[in-house]
């Protein structure tokens, strides 16, 4: 009966991820003609692309980022309100929810492209290979996801014993899947990157393709795996790897660009987008955010848009335009992290001033460059995380850097109601959704508080 439910599952998945696509995109042999050419095969990778769930900036309703205070959109509010409180176990019904099976047939296309690669007509060796790095890349981004969102960190566990998400790594829908350890997905997801590296050979899409992967994307999504893993000499190898290709920051002393904005010099990899539109409306700007940037600090005034005494809009979000998923600051503050955690201070402080010289009033700057200066190894580590907290906002991090670090206690309120979260909470991972488990009882999680 289990194998049967699972089956089910995965036939739904595959068939799900055809729908809409034209003719030739149809499944053997329920339909007629699987995709042969090159042509076929980007118009396949394509709808992968546009099927990437937007978790990441769903997760921003988790952490610390916002407020649910003042004059909200009701309609949104209520989608996310839950989210936002931490409620997993009995959600208001127009709660949105987090998505797992999407991840899983965006991996069925990528699979489907691993699969044939060799029997790709009408394509240069270039391109085949390029097309299968672009689905290695995504299936590995698709368990890392996931992983971060339905299982414990990497940096809070035993990896090699505790269950992590089931790999999908090929298109057998009679397979029965079972959870495999954390240690498990993070080996797939660094060979499947591995793969990548050996078979791109783009290295940068003309306007309007940015959403594809590229050759720098390798050492990109390398350096993000390998932080929160907590390998530091990995992490800072790899980001300083791409500093040194692609360090170019946007100068808020001078740019109007913001720096996510996928035309911004800093854009590597424009794929997801992450807090969408139907996420504006639904909160404010959190006040304990707008009160780390110190004076001087330009992305106060370009991120964010003052309405009224307690209510703060984001100004970084909510459009196309801000589709960012790697782009060079992150790696800048990758160095710094892994170079403290490395004990190389001079280095930790070069990357992260590197970073705030671009961010603060020529004028305020120096002042806060002797302080970076002074500090010690935790001052600073504290000051990092802060400037992650700054430069990153609502693009998909901090819930996944307060998961991978320190797992605070949360505080917030809600007309009148206080909700926490507390330090190292069970919360700080997602449930497996009920109807995954239903389908497939081997996916039934410990007890939890």
């Amino acid at each position: 009966m289990k194998k049967r439910r699972l089956n089910i599952l995965w036939i739904m998945a595959a068939l799900f991820a055809f729908t809409g696509c034209n003719d030739f995109l149809d499944i053997q042999p329920v339909g007629k003609v699987m995709p042969k050419t090159a042509k076929e095969y980007r118009a396949l990778l394509t709808d992968a692309y546009s099927r990437i769930p937007a978790e990441r900036g769903k997760t921003t309703f988790r952490s610390d980022e916002l407020t649910m205070e003042g004059e909200t959109n009701t309609t949104n509010l209520d989608s996310y309100l839950d989210i936002w409180r931490w409620n997993d176990t009995s959600p208001d019904e127009t709660t949105l929810p987090f998505e797992w099976l999407q991840f899983y047939y965006v991996s069925y296309i990528a699979n489907s492209v691993i699969e044939q690669q060799y029997n790709i007509t009408e394509a240069t060796d270039a391109e085949r290979n390029q097309l299968a790095g672009e689905a290695y890349m995504l299936r590995a981004y698709m368990h890392f996801i996931l992983v971060n969102l339905y299982a414990e960190p990497y940096t809070h566990c035993d990896p090699k014993n505790t269950k992590g998400i089931p790999l999908k790594l090929d298109n057998d829908i009679n397979k029965v899947l079972s959870r495999n350890t954390i240690a498990e997905v993070y080996t797939s997801i660094l060979s499947d990157i591995k793969e990548a590296e050996r078979l791109l050979n783009v290295e940068e899409w003309p306007e309007g393709e940015t959403y594809r992967f590229n050759t720098l994307s390798v050492p990109a999504f390398r350096a993000r795996v390998y932080l929160y893993m907590g390998d530091w000499q990995q992490a800072y190898t790899n980001a300083t790897d791409v500093v040194g290709k692609h360090g170019e920051l946007e100068d808020l002393t001078a740019s109007s660009t913001l720096p996510n904005h996928y035309q911004s010099v800093e854009a590597i990899l424009s794929m997801e987008n992450i807090f969408n539109s139907s996420s504006l409306g639904a909160g404010y700007v959190a006040s304990g955010l707008l009160s780390l940037y110190r004076s001087g600090d330009l992305r106060k005034s370009k991120f964010y848009k003052q309405l009224s005494a307690s209510a703060t809009e984001v100004l970084k979000a909510g459009v196309n335009t801000y589709r960012c998923t790697f782009r060079s600051a992150e790696f800048y503050l990758t160095a710094a992290e892994a170079a403290l955690e490395l004990n190389d201070m001079d280095n930790a402080r070069h990357y992260l001033t590197e970073l705030m010289k671009k961010r603060y009033l020529s004028a305020i700057y120096p002042t806060y460059e002797a302080e970076i200066l002074s500090m010690t190894q935790d001052e600073l580590r504290e000051e990092i995380y802060n400037e992650r907290f700054r430069e990153l906002a609502f693009e998909g991090h901090r819930w996944f850097d307060l998961r991978r670090t320190t797992r605070q206690e949360l505080t917030k309120t809600y007309k009148g109601e206080t909700y926490v979260l507390q330090k190292d909470d069970s919360r700080y991972t997602l449930r497996i959704p009920a109807d995954a488990i239903e389908a497939n009882p081997g996916l039934e999680e410990e007890n939890r508080e």
